[in-house]
C-alpha cells in the first residue's frame, strides 16, 4: 500500500498533463490510471508494472483527435475513443495468438529514435502552454521556431509558474539528500506552485500590469474537471472507424502501444529483486482488456509506464497490489477532493511534460546511438527526422526499411528475413541453438520459441549455447535481445562464434560482420 500511495502522488499530475497534451479532457487521464490500476491488476498484469497513460502515446492520441475531428475537438475525441476500442481488441487478439514478444525484435535504435521524436514534439507543444501563449503554427518545426517569440511575449505570472515547475523537476534529481529521493518531484512542484497560483487569484478573471504591458489571468489557465467522475464518462463514436485515418491510428495504437508496453515489462523484470519473469502474453491480455474498458468509458490508451514502474520498485513494491492501490487512491482523491485538482495551473502540468520530453530526447540518447555504431546512429536519426516530418508510423517504417537495406548491403541473405531459423539440438541439460545465414532481428522470435519450448532456464535446460559461427552478420538488435532473454532464462548463456566477426564499434552489442575474402 505504501508503494501504491507513492506512485499515486507521482501519477496524479502526470495523468492530468498527459490527457491535456493528448487533446483529451484532463480527467480522462485519471480515469485511465484508475482502470489501469484497479482492473488491469486484477486481470493478471505483470507484478511490478504500473499501468496508465504515458507520454509515449501523446503524439498518437493528439493526432487522432485532431485529424478525426477536422477542427471539432469534441467530435475528434469521441472518434479517437472508437479507434482505442478497435486497437484494444487487436491487442487482445495479439495476446491470444501469443505474439506479445514481437516487441523483442524491434531495433533499440528505431525505438529510441521514435521516443526522441516524441520528446521533441511534446516540448514543441507544451513549451507555449508553460509560457501562457497560444502559438500560430500547428506543425512541430513551426512550433519550435515560435518558442523564442513566445518567450518574448510570455505572460509573466504564467511564465513564473512554468519556470518554478521546470526548476523543481530538473533540480530535485540533483539533490542528494535522502528526503529529496523520498519525495516525488511532481508533488513538490504542486506544493510550491498551487499556493502561488492562489496568490495570483488565477481562478478569477482579471488583468494586471507588468512593466509596460497588460496581461490577462483567469480560470482558463487552470485544470477544469466535471462535477463528478460519472460526468466524465464519454462514449466512442464509430461513425468514421472504417476510414483510412482511423485505421492508421488503430495500427499505431495497437503496435506502438504493445511494443512500448512489452519493452517496459522486460525492463521492469530485470529490476525485480526477486528476479521473476512475467508472462508477456498474459500481461498484454490484461492490458488489452483495460484499454477496451478505458476507451469505452472515455479514457486514454494505457501502457506499462516505465517511470512510475521504477518508482514502484524503488518504493519496495513486491506484488501487483501496489498498482491496484495506486488506482484506488486516484479514485478516492478524484471522488472526494476534486476541488484541489482544479487549483492546478496548466502551465505547471506543461512544465512537467517539457521535463518528460527532455528526458525522451536527451542528448545522451544521440550519444548512446553513436556509441553502438554509425549504422545505429543512422537508424536513430532517420526514425527521428522522418517522424518529425511526417508521423510516427512513417518514422518507424523508415527506420526499419533502412535497417533492412543496410543488412542487404552487408551480405545478409534474403532468406534470413523471409524464413529466419533457429536449429536446436540438445545434449543433456545443454541446448545448442544454431542460427544459420545471419543472426539478425528476425531470428530473435524463432530463437525465443526454440528455447522456451525446450524449457530454457528451467530444470531441464540449464545452459543455452547460441552458435553464430556460420552467420555473415550479427546485428545490434539480436545481441541486445539476447541479453534481455538471458536475464529472463536465469540460466547460463554462451554465444559461440562471435569472436570470428568484426564489430563496427567498441560497444559490446555493436553489429558484427564477417569480412569478405
Amino acid at each position: 500500500m505504501k508503494s501504491g500511495f507513492l506512485v499515486f502522488l507521482i501519477a496524479l499530475p502526470l495523468c492530468l498533463g498527459i490527457a491535456l497534451a493528448s487533446g483529451f479532457p484532463p480527467v480522462a487521464g485519471v480515469l485511465t490510471a484508475i482502470i489501469g490500476g484497479v482492473l488491469v491488476s486484477l486481470l493478471g498484469s505483470a507484478a511490478l508494472t504500473i499501468k496508465g497513460p504515458a507520454a509515449g502515446l501523446i503524439v498518437i492520441a493528439l493526432g487522432a483527435v485532431q485529424e478525426l475531428g477536422g477542427g471539432d475537438l469534441a467530435a475528434g475525441y469521441r472518434r479517437a475513443l472508437a479507434v482505442g476500442v478497435v486497437a484494444a481488441i487487436i491487442q487482445i487478439v495479439f495476446a491470444l495468438c501469443r505474439v506479445a514478444t514481437v516487441g523483442v525484435a524491434m531495433s533499440p535504435s528505431v525505438v529510441h529514435g521514435m521516443l526522441a521524436a516524441i520528446g521533441i514534439i511534446i516540448i514543441s507543444k507544451q513549451a507555449h502552454v508553460a509560457l501562457g501563449v497560444k502559438p500560430e503554427s500547428k506543425e512541430t518545426l513551426g512550433l519550435i521556431a515560435e518558442i523564442p517569440h513566445s518567450l518574448v511575449t510570455a505572460n509573466p505570472r504564467i511564465l513564473l509558474l512554468g519556470a518554478l515547475g521546470l526548476l523543481i523537476m530538473f533540480g530535485m534529481p540533483l539533490i542528494r539528500a535522502r528526503w529529496a529521493r523520498a519525495v516525488p518531484a511532481p508533488l513538490v512542484v504542486l506544493a510550491v506552485t498551487v499556493p502561488v497560483a492562489l496568490w495570483f487569484h488565477l481562478g478569477t478573471p482579471h488583468d494586471y500590469r507588468f512593466m509596460t504591458g497588460t496581461y490577462h489571468l483567469g480560470p482558463e489557465f487552470l485544470v477544469r474537471l466535471p462535477g463528478t467522475l460519472l460526468d466524465a464518462v464519454a462514449f466512442p463514436d464509430f461513425s468514421m472507424i472504417l476510414t483510412g485515418t482511423s485505421l492508421k491510428y488503430v495500427v499505431m495504437f495497437a503496435l506502438i502501444g504493445t511494443i512500448e508496453s512489452t519493452l517496459t515489462v522486460l525492463a521492469v523484470d530485470s529490476m525485480d529483486p526477486r528476479k521473476r519473469s512475467s508472462d508477456l502474453n498474459r500481461d498484454l491480455l490484461a492490458l488489452g482488456g483495460g484499454n477496451l474498458v478505458s476507451a469505452m468509458l472515455g479514457g486514454l490508451p494505457m501502457i506499462s509506464e516505465i517511470v512510475r514502474s521504477k518508482a514502484n520498485i524503488d518504493a519496495g513494491a513486491t506484488s501487483r497490489w501496489s498498482n491496484f492501490f495506486h488506482g484506488v487512491f486516484l479514485l478516492l482523491f478524484v471522488a472526494l477532493l476534486p476541488g484541489l485538482l482544479q487549483a492546478i495551473p496548466l502551465a505547471v502540468l506543461a512544465a512537467m511534460l517539457v521535463y518528460t520530453g527532455t528526458r525522451l530526447a536527451s542528448p545522451r540518447e544521440f550519444v548512446h546511438a553513436g556509441e553502438a555504431g554509425l549504422d545505429q546512429l543512422a537508424l536513430f536519426l532517420t526514425t527521428l527526422l522522418v517522424t518529425l516530418a511526417t508521423d510516427l508510423l512513417m518514422g518507424v517504417a523508415a527506420g526499419l526499411a533502412l535497417k533492412i537495406v543496410l543488412h542487404l548491403l552487408r551480405g545478409v541473405p534474403v532468406a534470413a528475413f523471409v524464413r529466419p531459423r533457429a536449429e536446436a539440438t540438445r545434449t543433456g541439460s545443454t541446448l545448442h541453438v544454431r542460427v544459420p545465414g545471419a543472426a539478425i532481428f528476425t531470428a530473435l522470435l524463432p530463437l525465443r520459441r526454440t528455447v522456451d519450448s525446450a524449457g530454457g532456464g528451467g530444470k531441464d535446460v540449464t545452459e543455452v549455447v547460441v552458435d553464430v559461427e556460420d552467420a555473415v552478420l550479427v546485428d545490434h538488435t539480436f545481441l541486445a535481445g539476447l541479453k534481455t532473454m538471458a536475464q529472463e532464462w536465469h540460466g547460463t548463456l554462451t554465444l559461440r562464434g562471435l569472436d570470428q566477426l568484426t564489430p563496427v564499434s567498441a560497444h559490446p552489442q555493436a553489429t558484427r560482420r564477417r569480412r569478405r575474402a
